[in-house]
């Protein structure tokens, strides 16, 4: 029994998450990451740089094409799968009450981004985890237009695979034995992407208190 308690926390690592599922698992997670509002708390960033990594060297059994293809197909049906369950569910997705997996506060900061920039929440909540999970489904809420929805998607979906994944990639073709060190590379990725994650939390949660008290 403690074997399998030792092994959970294995499956959240990155690198474990690809070798154990493959491709298979990786577009899921991606999909999921975007598309359920209970995927918030996948490693979406990390996942797609470790990616990159392993399939310049070979790890992934997949060439660079074939995995871009399929990321960028997972995030953007992830982000209609999101949209149309927001107009379904509609503005009771801000009266649900708080669970294990969802916090209303997850809503309300993912609004106040929203509102603070548009249609563009879905480019620029690409790379901020939560806000990434949700913009979708408050997209559906409001009803935003279909084809505009899928153009912020589009875009928002290239920039943030290429970013991430792209880079990984060549750096990776750029410095051979970056795979031996993967651990340590994804760590301090997480420690980057947090300084901007961290910011913006702050920064909308304080908007949207400041809205409360008014």
């Amino acid at each position: 029994m403690e074997e399998y308690f030792e092994l959970i926390p294995k499956l959240f690592v990155p690198e474990n998450l690809i070798k154990i599922g493959g491709l298979g698992l990786l577009l899921f997670i991606v999909f999921a990451e975007t598309g359920l509002f209970i995927g918030f708390f996948l490693p979406g960033d990390s996942l797609l740089f470790t990616a990159g990594i392993l399939c310049s060297t070979h790890v992934l059994d997949v060439n660079i094409v074939t995995l871009m293809l399929g990321l960028n197909l997972a995030a953007t049906f992830g982000n209609l799968t999101g949209y149309y369950f927001g107009k379904r569910v509609g503005t009771k997705l801000f009266t649900r009450d708080d669970s294990l997996v969802f916090k209303k506060r997850y809503v309300a900061i993912t609004n106040s981004f929203y509102n603070r920039h548009g249609g563009k929440a879905l480019i620029l909540g690409r790379f901020l985890p939560i806000i990434r999970t949700f913009a979708p489904i408050l997209s559906g809420v409001i009803k935003m237009e279909l084809k505009i929805f899928v153009v912020y998607t589009v875009v928002g979906s290239i920039l943030w695979t290429s970013t991430m994944t792209l880079s990984a990639y060549y750096l990776a073709k750029a410095i051979p034995n970056l795979k031996d060190h993967l651990g340590l590379v994804v760590l301090f990725l997480i420690i980057i992407t947090a300084i901007p994650v961290i910011s913006t939390y702050r920064k909308e949660k304080k908007s949207t208190a400041t809205k409360d008290n008014i």
